[in-house]
């Protein structure tokens, strides 16, 4: 039976225990942005360089460039004056730019722009006097970075369930935003959960949802009814990883888990399964993928069938204080 949507569509039945290996995965345009840019900033002026928050929300990441000399920070004003910081991928509020401003922070952004096109939607938004409905999870650094951009205009709509207590001053001007990490389809049953509410809610004028998090939701649920075990590479704070853990189950698979690394994997899940699928989260570098694969492969998946549904090219220019001179 072939997978729906993929390049290879004629998958050999299996006969024994086999991996299908999901592309796209792991690292997305922004992510690959965002880390070189604390890998460039410390080549460029050594270490320290502080960075505000997780630069992106994978542990090894984040571990391997503390210890390449990175000092991870909540806040600016734990950063020395004048010293350099990094703002993360996800994104940060005026007044943080404010704060370090007055700190005299050489501020290197490493925002992704598909980020940065929300809150310039927001801002956009808020200038017309719209409402504005934030689809996305309360506490995480994306949205609070987001609707710092217009606090008076935003409200956090977090999920299906929330809709019912949003309250707007008039229901010809609301319009939705979300988090770019969202599941598809959560995201879109809140959407019209909203439009019950308020017909004539405006969409945004573009897309969202990261390309690369559609791509991944999109390869695991085709990928998912074939599948007796699904083994998502990720971060328990990256959000886009444990959406790929809902995702896989909602498509059909009896079972799926988040690793860190191959050493999570329990040998009970193993018991009795011949198809095992595999994928990573957008902040997730390859080599953490090759670990589970060789955990695999010792207890006999060694038969590994890459399962593409769609091809990335997108990349991303770095902050111009740390590119390369000409």
């Amino acid at each position: 039976m072939g997978i729906p949507g993929a390049a290879s569509s004629l998958i050999e039945p299996p006969t024994g225990k086999r991996v299908l290996l999901a592309e796209p995965r792991g690292y997305c345009a922004g992510v690959d942005r965002a880390v070189e840019t604390v890998e460039r900033a410390l080549e460029k002026h050594g270490a320290p360089v502080y960075v505000r928050h997780e630069i992106v929300h994978n542990r090894h990441v984040v571990d391997t460039l503390a210890e390449a000399g990175a000092v991870f920070v909540d806040e600016t004003d734990e950063v020395p004056e004048g010293a350099i910081v990094v703002f993360s991928a996800h994104g940060v509020a005026p007044t943080v730019r404010e704060s370090a401003a007055e700190r005299e922070l050489q501020v290197i952004d490493a925002t992704c722009p598909l980020v940065t096109k929300v809150h310039n939607e927001a801002k956009r938004f808020a200038r017309d006097d719209y409402d504005i409905l934030l689809i996305g999870h309360e506490g995480h650094e994306e949205v609070i970075g987001t609707a710092g951009e217009a606090p008076d205009h935003v409200q956090l709509v977090d999920g299906p369930d929330a809709v019912d207590s949003v309250v707007v001053r008039d229901v010809n001007k609301v319009v939705w935003l979300s988090q770019t990490t969202l599941s598809v389809d959560e995201t879109m049953e809140t959407v019209d959960r909203l439009r019950e509410r308020f017909p004539t809610l405006q969409d945004p004028p573009s897309d969202d949802i990261c390309y690369a998090t559609q791509n991944r939701q999109t390869a695991v649920k085709a990928m998912a009814p074939e599948c007796e075990l699904f083994i998502v590479v990720g971060s328990s704070n990256s959000s886009n990883s444990m959406r790929l853990v809902e995702v896989a189950l909602g498509a059909g698979c009896p079972s799926a888990h988040l690793v860190d690394y191959a050493g999570d994997i329990q040998e009970s899940w193993l018991e009795g399964v011949q198809s095992v699928g595999v994928t990573s989260g957008a902040s997730v570098p390859e080599v953490l993928v090759r670990g589970v694969l060789e955990k695999l492969a010792e207890h006999g998946y060694d038969s590994v069938q890459p399962v593409t549904t769609a091809n990335e090219t997108l990349v991303f220019a770095l902050p111009r204080e740390i590119r390369a001179p000409r």
